[in-house]
């Protein structure tokens, strides 16, 4: 659907410098058309200012002498994102519950909701207004699913799992599953049952293929506005807090506590039973295996301060040289301390 400049400026409360124009869509700064919207968030791309075909660019009032017409935004590429979000199309080609779908008759779901064939949902589940199940989803019986949220394919809700309103889980995301749970006994390993549940907050946004697993007891949380990439895995009864971002592969494992506006880089790993505090952030690979307090910024494996960790990092490929030449002191010292003693 196509829009004109002043009438995305309007709605992003920009200021347009510029002549107005018919807007098709949105590009990089390398690929946009003359109809299309491009942005500048980072210095090094200045120079494709000169070399671009995009009708307009958002960019800060720094740079907005530099193109035709500009967009002139405090943060171009939060408002490019929002410009974003003005053209995308959702994704789906229907409305209403089809035929082909499995709804119980225990089950109840709210006007307004979308289910795909091959959907199922299950015995005293509660579906919210306007959510959207695709095809290949299993939503277990008593869960609850609030308002607004879109549920793509293949997504599993295990029995009693909870899920807030504005949510969006990604194909293949598994919430509910058996904690990892199992006792050594003389007679073999000893399943310890996982009679807990999940439940995830609203507005939060979990990438394709992650999973979530059930408490023992209780449940395991994630806090509103959290945001979890493709590929991460939640022990059973971690409670995770609010404006979090988790980025792909991280694991956290069994009842950890991790405090609000933390970011986990990828690959990181925490152990279990720790306390992750408020504002924290750990670096890619990071291995953290005791608790952290407020505030901290960590890196490595095991985890050390920022500076230690970058410090680490400048001297790590000079090793193997370092080596060579302390292996060489090493003769030179004991050549002369084979002349001191003769």
């Amino acid at each position: 659907m196509g829009r004109t400049l002043s009438d995305i400026a309007a709605e992003l409360g920009l200021e347009l410098r510029g002549d107005d124009l018919d807007i098709a869509g949105v590009n990089t700064l390398e690929a946009a058309g003359p109809d299309e919207v491009s942005f500048l968030a980072n210095p090094k791309y200045v120079p494709q200012l000169k070399t671009t075909a995009a009708g307009a660019v958002i960019c800060s009032a720094e740079f907005a002498g530099d193109v035709e017409r500009a967009l002139v935004s405090e943060n171009p590429y939060l408002d490019f994102g929002r410009c974003v979000a003005l053209f995308a199309r959702p994704q789906g080609c229907m409305q209403g519950i089809h035929a082909q779908a499995y709804v119980d008759p225990l089950a109840e779901v709210a006007e307004g909701c979308t289910v795909y064939p091959f959907a199922f949902i299950g015995p005293r589940a509660r579906i919210g207004a306007g959510t959207t199940v695709f095809p290949g989803c299993y939503v277990g019986e008593d869960c609850v699913v609030g308002s607004g949220c879109i549920l793509y394919p293949n997504v599993v809700l295990m029995a009693e799992t909870v899920l807030g309103d504005d949510c969006i889980l990604h194909a293949g995301v598994v919430l509910g599953a058996d904690g990892f749970g199992f006792a050594p006994t003389p007679y073999g390993i000893q399943k310890i049952p996982q009679i807990g549940t999940v439940a995830i907050g609203n507005d939060v946004e979990i990438g394709a293929n992650t999973t979530i697993d059930r408490a023992v007891l209780g449940a395991t949380s994630v806090g509103d506005s959290t945001k979890i990439d493709n590929l991460v895995q939640i022990g059973h009864n971690v409670q995770m807090g609010e404006q979090c971002l988790i980025v792909a592969q991280v694991g956290i494992s069994g009842s950890t506590k991790v405090g609000n506006n933390v970011t986990i880089a990828g690959q990181a790993g925490i152990a279990g039973h720790l306390s992750i505090g408020n504002g924290v952030t750990l670096g890619p690979k990071a291995g953290v295996a005791k608790s952290v307090p407020d505030g901290q910024i960590l890196g490595g494996n095991p985890v050390v301060d920022k500076g230690t960790f970058l410090r680490t990092m400048t001297v790590m490929p000079k090793l193997p040289d370092m080596y060579k030449r302390l292996q060489q002191l090493e003769k030179e010292l004991a050549a002369l301390k084979n002349e001191a003693e003769k």
